[in-house]
C-alpha cells in the first residue's frame, strides 16, 4: 500500500514503515504529524485518486530535523570582473511514515 502526499509544494510517494525527508515542519522530535494532503492513494482495493481520496490522511512521527549537505552558488559575469559565491543548506524534517487512512 502506498500514497501520494503533498506537502512543502512537493510530493512524495510514501509507505508505511517508510522514512522521508521533508521541507521543514513544526513540532518537536517525537511528535505525531498528520498530511491531510493526499493526492492518491493505492492498495488492496485498487487506485484510487481525486475526490475519491478527499478524506484520507497519513500519519507520521517527526524523527530528526536537520539541515542537508551545503550547495555553492557561483554568480559571474564576463569581462565585468562581477563574481558572486553563495552557501546554502536546506533545512529538512525526516519523517517515518505510521499509517495511512484511506
Amino acid at each position: 500500500m502506498y500514497a501520494v502526499i503533498e506537502t512543502g509544494g512537493k510530493q512524495y510517494r510514501v509507505a508505511p514503515g517508510q522514512t522521508i525527508e521533508v521541507g521543514t515542519l513544526a513540532g518537536d522530535v517525537g511528535s505525531a504529524v498528520e498530511f491531510d494532503r493526499v493526492l492518491a492513494i493505492s492498495g488492496d482495493a485498487g487506485f484510487s485518486a481525486g475526490e475519491s481520496v478527499k478524506s484520507a490522511r497519513v500519519r507520521g512521527t517527526i524523527r530528526e530535523h536537520g539541515r542537508s549537505d551545503k550547495i555553492l552558488v557561483f554568480k559571474f559575469k564576463r569581462k565585468k570582473q562581477y563574481k558572486r559565491t553563495i552557501g546554502h543548506r536546506q533545512a529538512f524534517t525526516r519523517v517515518q511514515v505510521d499509517e495511512i487512512i484511506g
